[in-house]
Parts: structure tokens; C-alpha cells; sequence
């Protein structure tokens, strides 16, 4: 804590990234399924709205990670499934079948699938990410926090806005929408959004451009709230198509092909330099084109009712939601046109839900009481191709289903002027069957079809107390216990033993904060935080024929501490500030583990305890923002900066997989009216051109890191009617 509180002034100085946007009016969360001022919510969250998004050139989900404290949101191998990361509580997957730590709503409604959750960001009010474990208020329960995604409602009046984005290597990012009342009461919302181009790697020897993305979405919301009626109701239906080129993967090491039988392809100099290649089996049994560029065809569609009924005193809230994706990915993850690690997944997933809660507030209570039920069904082909390094070809194909009911509530209760009490409680069923896992090398069936099960029966809570000494001063302290799924390593395995369940992980999750705003241009929140980890579920390895292969596993104790800070600072007119910092730290208190790199180079297996280790993930994040509006007769000119630093990331998999710290700089020069109606804006991103990666790891003998974008540049331009 000292070393944070050291920090703090640099951080000042710097004016590092836009978390919340200073605004004379409170920013109004759902945060706790009512409509908030976020200063008056005892939780740790930062609130992220459309006109940041739109800064960063935040197009989905990941991006988040650049705009709040204590979040990572790692893409694996370079796509697919995203790996999140709140406070240090994540689980590092690549898969499609396990539940995440951080859980992701779209308009109250659940994404638990990762590979759900990367669709295209656009017509957004806000997003609101909480940190610590989430269920007494939720329809899932979550150990590291929720992200919240809120689109912009229909408006009783007509209105129309389009943006369009062009940029550097041919970006270009478009974005509409349609305002209109048919009714009294009665209002329709129709948005689009497509982006295209902006490839930045080319095959190292060919000169072919790798990384276009190809990505179109639409929503209509229809909003059904008629004046004087009890009703208010919102209904959601969207769809979306992902034909995006991969981004590329690079060579950290030399590649010797063919186990050392072909050519050697030297480490990348040129981090943007990659390479893919299929095989004709791959091709012919996924319906790949002899030249297929690794890539996503992936089509997703759905829809939700949201209905509330005002009983007098009391409201019944239902929420009805089926949400389905078609996935097809293929991705080649050796960077190299020798076929030594090309996956294929193909994907189907359906999900629906069901959610009832009452909530009511009579004086000094206010209550939510709710029933949420759940079912997913996976059918899953994960196909791998070894054929160059083990002179085999992999097939595993299996489905999953997973049914969840619970039953969760929380009431706060303020039994003095200044004090309110908080209380929440759940309780949850969940059964998840993996049904016909089966895997075969070269045609030769390894595991004939198997069915296992798991199931956990969690009671989870929250107690918090909160004391508003001053209109402008909360402090909070709260305890709680959440739950995550257990589940299944669904990799390559000729093995039952390697598709044994793992066992649900607990936090205990301990916090006090502070949100205050000492002076009318300053807003202080911080937070500190200790989790004691029961059984975390950490992606290990267990040793096979062909070396080490990923597998899940439960390390018994571990501990994480940390804290946060956000300011919000108007020391001048027009002028705006707001810093962050987050610092985090755990080690495992009890965990024998298999020694990944040891076991490579001894030839067999070999284990290490790992009890007072450190767990590997950044212990650092920092950035922030500053903007000036600067009156210009009837313009407005506003210039800001953004900025972004982590620390270093540790693997778990050895040094070589470590991502240095990195620092980035964003820039922006926006013409606008006073009344907002157009606004045309120069922008750069990572303007100092710094390299850095986001992921590294190795798949067979190949040992690749995925590089971010470099410097671009562009302009936007967009209006409202």
C-alpha cells in the first residue's frame, strides 16, 4: 500500500485514462438493478461510457480492459475465446465449455459462454464493470466481477445518428441508428454497425496481409412504457456475422519444423511477420479452401424480453432471453506454413434463460428477492492437426449441457441517518454433463465416447455495512463469499482421467472503500481489497506420450490482496482529468503442481510445490485521461490524450512466455457544436508507436506471441438529429 500511495502524485502528473467523465449531473448505474448516482453505490466500479469508447476505438469487449483498474482480458492464442481477469481472480482457457470468473450481461442478460462475448460494441449508453464476487443481485454467480453492457434506449421522440471511422491500413468503422415513436408510450430504436479492413501483419514470405476484420451487427429494441400504465417493458433483438481474418501470430524463437526432420524458420525480427498453412485432411474435413487465411465464420443471433410490472410498492420484473452462436474458427497456431499446431473449432451454442425478481422499497428498506434458471447446450468439434510434429491428426468431439436454477436475494436496511446495512444471500443448483467426449489420432479412436457429470449446490453471500458521514463522503465495508462452476478440460486426450471434473472454486472476498468528493472539481474512490481463495481452479498441465498437455486443476489455498484508485479532477473550466491506478499481489499458500518447462526438458514428468509462489498476473495498471474543451465562438475544440501502462505479466509456462510492461498513448483533436450535433475528430492511437504483445504461449514446438496494433491514425466523423 505504501508503494500505491508513493505512485499516486506521478500518476497525477501524468493525466493518464478516462474511466468516468466528469459531468455536473450525476453518471445514474443499474449497477444493483435500480436506477443509482455510481457515487452512491458501496462497490467498487468504473463506469465507462459511449463518447470513451468511441476515443479508444474500443470495438468489443476486450478493450474495457484499457479503461479500468485490476481488469486483463487476455485473447488466447490470438482470438476465440477471451480470458478474463478482474482483481487477479481469471482462468485461462481456450476452450468453449467452461464458465468465465467475470461474468457479462447485455442488458441484464447473461453471456457465461466466452466465445459469446466478442460481437461487435456499438449504440452503447455505458458500461459498468464491477469488481468482487457477484450473485446476491445477479442470475449468475461470479468470484471476480461482472461487466455490465448497456445499450441506449428508445427515446419518445425522432431522432437519427450515424459515425464513420477510416483509419490507417484501410480501417473503416461505420455506425447508425433510428429513433422513432409509434405510440404513446411506444418507441422503436433500430442500430447498425459494421467494421472493415485494418490488417497489419503480412505472411512472412508470401507478403500476404493477414488481419481484416469483416464484422457486421444490428439491434431493434422496442421500449413499451405507456404514460399513466403500470407496465414498462423492453424488448431486444439482435443478430451479428464475423467473418474476420485472425490476427497473426509471431515466432518468439526459432521454429524447427518437422520435429527437426524440415527447414528452420528463424525468430521473427519483424513482429508483425506470420504465417499459416492448412493441410488438404484439415481443409477437407472442416470445408476449408486450400488457401483458407485462419479466420472466424461465426453468426450469432437473439433475443430478450425485459418486463416489469409496478404492483404498487412492490415490482415484478421478468426477463426472458435465447441467445444462439454458430461458430467456425480456424487457427494456425505456429505461425507457420508448416502443419505443426492448426485447430479447428466448431462451435454450436444455445442459451436460454429465465429471470423473476421482486424488489420494493418502503422507507428505510430496500429489497430485491429473485429466481433465475438456466440451460446451455455445446455441441463441440475441436479438431487438431499435428501432422508435420507428430505425423498425426486429433478429433475431439463432444456435447455439454448445463442446467442452472437459484434462488438469491438483498436487502439494505438503513437503521440510522447515516448508516445502512446490507445483506444478501444464494443459493444455486447447477449440473453440467459432458456427454460423448470422444478423441481419435490419425483415424484410431483414443477415447471411445464418455460421459462424466459434475454438480455443486453453493450458499453464497454478502454482508456490508455502509456510513455516510457527509453528503459527500461514503465508506463501506463489505464481506463476501462467491462460487464458480467446476468443469471439464476438454483438450486432446486419449485419457479419461484427462476429462475428470474440476472442483468449483470459493472466494472469500473482504473489501472496505471510500467514494467522496472532498471539493466541487474533485471526486476521489479508492478501494482495498483481501480474497482468500479456496480450491482455484488454475490451468496446469499433466504429462503424455507427446510432453505436457493442458488440464485444469484446483490449487487448495491462495490469497490475493490489492487496491484502487480513481480521481475525477475539474481544476478548470472545460478542463478535465481523471487518473487510476490498481496494484494487486497473491501467492498460492498450498499447491503441488506439474513443472511445465522441467518436464519439456527432463523428458518426463515432473511436479514442484508451488506454496508460496506468486500467481502470475500483472500486479500493476495505471492510466487516465485529460481533455480541454476550448470555446470557439459557437465550437467547441477539445484536445485529450489517453494513456494506458501494466506491469510486467508473468507465466506460469516460464519466462519466455512473460509480456514485459508496456506503456500506450492515445491522442485526439474533436470539432464540435455547443449543442453536440456533429463533432468530426483526428485521432492517433499508441502514438509513440511502442511494441508490446498481448499474449504469448506455445502450442507443440512452436513458441508465438500475438503483437498489438502499432500507430494508426485516423478521422471521425459523426451527427445526430
Amino acid at each position: 500500500m505504501k508503494t500505491l500511495l508513493s505512485a499516486l502524485p506521478l500518476l497525477a502528473l501524468a493525466t493518464p485514462v478516462l474511466a468516468e467523465e466528469p459531468s455536473a449531473e450525476p453518471i445514474i448505474v443499474t449497477a444493483q438493478r435500480r436506477e443509482q448516482a455510481a457515487q452512491d453505490v458501496g462497490i467498487a466500479l468504473s463506469v465507462v461510457d459511449a463518447g470513451v469508447l468511441a476515443e479508444r476505438g474500443i470495438t468489443n469487449v476486450n478493450g474495457i480492459a484499457d479503461a479500468t483498474p485490476s481488469l486483463e482480458i487476455e485473447p488466447a492464442f490470438g482470438g476465440g475465446a477471451p480470458q478474463f481477469r478482474l482483481r487477479g481472480v481469471g482462468f485461462q482457457d481456450y476452450a468453449t465449455n467452461n464458465a468465465p470468473t467475470v461474468g457479462l450481461y447485455v442488458n441484464e442478460v447473461a453471456q457465461p459462454v466466452p466465445a459469446m462475448t466478442q460481437g461487435l460494441l456499438f449504440d452503447l449508453a455505458r458500461v459498468e464493470v464491477l469488481r468482487g464476487p457477484q450473485g446476491t443481485l445477479y442470475g449468475r454467480n461470479t468470484t471476480g466481477g461482472a461487466v455490465n453492457i448497456v445499450t441506449n434506449r428508445p427515446a419518445d421522440r425522432l431522432g437519427a445518428g450515424a459515425l464513420l471511422e477510416a483509419g490507417r491500413f484501410g480501417a473503416l468503422r461505420g455506425e447508425a441508428f433510428v429513433n422513432a415513436p409509434l405510440a404513446d408510450g411506444v418507441a422503436l430504436r433500430v442500430a447498425a454497425a459494421t467494421q472493415q479492413g485494418g490488417a497489419y501483419q503480412r505472411d512472412r514470405n508470401t507478403g500476404r496481409e493477414l488481419g481484416n476484420p469483416d464484422r457486421l451487427g444490428t439491434r431493434a429494441l422496442l421500449a413499451v412504457r405507456p404514460a399513466g400504465s403500470s407496465l414498462d417493458a423492453l424488448i431486444d433483438v439482435h443478430w451479428s456475422r464475423d467473418r474476420s481474418e485472425a490476427v497473426g501470430l509471431y515466432l518468439l524463437n526459432p521454429l524447427s519444423t518437422r520435429a527437426g526432420a524440415g527447414p528452420v524458420i528463424p525468430a521473427d525480427r519483424d513482429r508483425f511477420a506470420t504465417g499459416w498453412g492448412v493441410s488438404p485432411r484439415l481443409a477437407a474435413d472442416v470445408g476449408l479452401s486450400a488457401g483458407a487465411k485462419p479466420g472466424v465464420d461465426n453468426e450469432s443471433w437473439g433475443a430478450n424480453a425485459r418486463i416489469a410490472y409496478d404492483l404498487g410498492g412492490v415490482t415484478l420484473t421478468s426477463l426472458t432471453a435465447y441467445d444462439r452462436l454458430d461458430r467456425r474458427q480456424f487457427g494456425d497456431w505456429d505461425a507457420s506454413a508448416s502443419v505443426e499446431a492448426d485447430t479447428f473449432f466448431g462451435s454450436e451454442v444455445e442459451v436460454w434463460s429465465q429471470e423473476l425478481r421482486l424488489s420494493g422499497s418502503s422507507g428505510a428498506l430496500d429489497w430485491t428477492a429473485g429466481a433465475y434458471w438456466s440451460h446451455q447446450q455445446l455441441d463441440e468439434r475441436y479438431f487438431s492437426d499435428f501432422i508435420d510434429v507428430y505425423g498425426t491428426y486429433a478429433r475431439v468431439t463432444y456435447a455439454q449441457q448445463v442446467e442452472s436454477a437459484a434462488l438469491f436475494g438483498q436487502a439494505e436496511y438503513r437503521f440510522a441517518p447515516q448508516w445502512r446495512a446490507i445483506a444478501g444471500l444464494r443459493y444455486e443448483e447447477e449440473t453440467r454433463d459432458l456427454n460423448g467426449f470422444g478423441s481419435a489420432f490419425g483415424g484410431a479412436q483414443a477415447l471411445p465416447p464418455t460421459d462424466v457429470s459434475t454438480r455443486m449446490r453453493p450458499l453464497t453471500g454478502k454482508l456490508a455495512l455502509e456510513w455516510t458521514p457527509a453528503d459527500d463522503l461514503l465508506l463501506y465495508a463489505s464481506a463476501s463469499r462467491g462460487v464458480k462452476s467446476g468443469g471439464f478440460t476438454t483438450y486432446n486426450t486419449g485419457n479419461r482421467s484427462g476429462i475428470e471434473p474440476f472442483a468449483p472454486e470459493t472466494l472469500y472476498a473482504y473489501e472496505i472503500g471510500i467514494k467522496s468528493q472532498p471539493a466541487s472539481w474533485a471526486q476521489v474512490n479508492a478501494a482495498a481489497f483481501w480474497y482468500d481463495y479456496r480450491d482455484q481452479q488454475v490451468l496446469s498441465a499433466v504429462y503424455g506420450a507427446n510432453g505436457p498437455v493442458g488440464r485444469f486443476t484446483n490449487a487448495d489455498r491462495s490469497r490475493i490482496a490489492g487496491a484502487e484508485l480513481e480521481l475525477v479532477l475539474t481544476p478548470l473550466p472545460g478542463l478535465s482529468i481523471a487518473p487510476f491506478a490498481g496494484f494487486k499481489h497473491g501467492e498460492y499458500r498450498e499447491f503441488t503442481d506439474l513443472d511445465v518447462p522441467a518436464s519439456r526438458a527432463a523428458g518426463q514428468a515432473v511436479y514442484v510445490d508451488r506454496a508460496g509462489e506468486t500467481i502470475p498476473f500483472p500486479r500493476w495498471s495505471a492510466g487516465g485521461s485529460a481533455a480541454w474543451d476550448l470555446p470557439l465562438g459557437r465550437l467547441v475544440l477539445t484536445p485529450s490524450t489517453t494513456v494506458t501502462w501494466r506491469s510486467r505479466y508473468p507465466s506460469w509456462l516460464g519466462a519466455t512466455y512473460d509480456i514485459p510492461a508496456y506503456f500506450v498513448a492515445n491522442a485526439e483533436l474533436a470539432l464540435a457544436p455547443a449543442d453536440g450535433s456533429w463533432r468530426v475528430a483526428l485521432w492517433g492511437r499508441n502514438i509513440f508507436d511502442r511494441e508490446y504483445d498481448l499474449t504469448r504461449n506455445f502450442f507443440t514446438s512452436a513458441d508465438i506471441a500475438q503483437p498489438a496494433r502499432p500507430a494508426s491514425y485516423g478521422v471521425r466523423v459523426s451527427a445526430t438529429y
